[in-house]
């Protein structure tokens, strides 16, 4: 029996989900989560290795001379040194595509907010406003209708498409920035300028780090939400707090930040016009079924000597 080890399982198992099927294969020691410090230790003599953000890398790949699956629970793969695992006959695989329809429809809840601001008005009803007004209604801020309106999207992947669609259902006229441009795609100024939404939807690279900045926020329109579902890397949070209080855009949907967990006193925390989620968009339990399906699949693709979804 292959010995197989889960360095951080907490985030897709967590308390809804088994990894009981994993056992058919080998025998599995889990772990919630693992400090960097004790990656090589847990890891030990196993050949296959499920990790989702410990960091497995030729520190850990030199001490674990075992080692021969790597299968990342995400789609992202860069916490695995991908090229020095190939030198040493170890396989990587990833999880693509598992997330799309959880992270379009959050990309879309967190706009949603941003233009009818639901949850504030159900605060206000809940602690006795509505009951206590002298008017059938109110509203607390101005109310957004997306019909008419510009979506841009910046990144065409599978989210991308996905995004695009329910923005055209929705009435909007759809722009779109790539990295590699297609005949209907547009320059990044052409986005950002003419864009009442800009979505995030890349992966970040050396190249577009930290890209949404003081410069490109200022072409942006006044009225403009910007929303990011991505990677927080790809936003200079500083320059989007005073883009946020000085007006220059009228509001931002987070799920992601720069560094997660964020530290005490992030600079985006608390601003009115900034609605931030826990880096949830992946997490819906359809998503984490599917992800925990797909790498169960991984593993026993590898083990019949035919392994998919591989990325070194």
């Amino acid at each position: 029996m292959k010995k197989i080890v889960i360095l951080d399982g907490y985030t897709l198992f967590n308390t809804d989900l088994s990894f009981e099927a994993l056992k058919e294969y080998g025998t599995v020691e889990f772990y919630e989560r693992t400090p960097s410090s004790l990656t090589a230790e847990r890891i030990g003599d196993a050949e296959i290795v499920l990790t989702n953000k410990t960091v497995i890398d030729k520190t850990v790949i030199d001490a674990c001379p075992d080692l021969k699956l790597i299968s990342v629970l995400a789609t992202g793969y860069n916490v695995v040194d991908c090229e020095y695992a190939r030198t040493k006959g170890i396989t990587v695989c990833n999880v693509p595509s598992y997330s799309t329809p959880s992270v379009v429809q959050h990309t879309f809840a967190l706009l949603l907010e941003l233009c009818s601001r639901t949850g504030d008005h159900n605060t206000s009803v809940q602690s006795g406003e509505w009951s206590k007004s002298k008017d059938f209604c109110y509203w607390l801020n101005p109310l957004t209708e997306l019909s008419g309106k510009v979506f841009g999207i910046i990144g065409y992947g599978s989210i991308g498409k996905s995004v695009a669609k329910v923005a055209e259902a929705l009435g909007m006229k759809v722009l779109v920035n790539n990295r590699t441009p297609f005949p209907s795609s547009v320059s990044l100024e052409e986005v950002l300028t003419q864009s009442d939404v800009v979505s995030l939807h890349c992966p970040l690279t050396d190249q577009n780090k930290k890209f949404i900045n003081k410069k490109t926020l200022s072409m942006m329109k006044p009225t403009a939400f910007l929303i990011n579902t991505a990677r927080g890397a790809l936003i200079e949070e500083e320059d989007l707090k005073n883009a946020l209080k000085d007006g220059i855009i009228a509001g931002a949907g987070l799920d992601v930040l720069d560094k997660e967990p964020p530290t005490e006193g992030n600079c985006l925390i608390g601003l009115k016009n900034c609605i931030i989620t826990p880096h949830i968009a992946w997490a819906s339990l359809d998503a984490r079924r599917r992800l925990s399906a797909i790498t169960l699949r991984n593993v026993s693709s590898f083990i019949a000597g035919q392994p998919i979804n591989v990325v070194n």
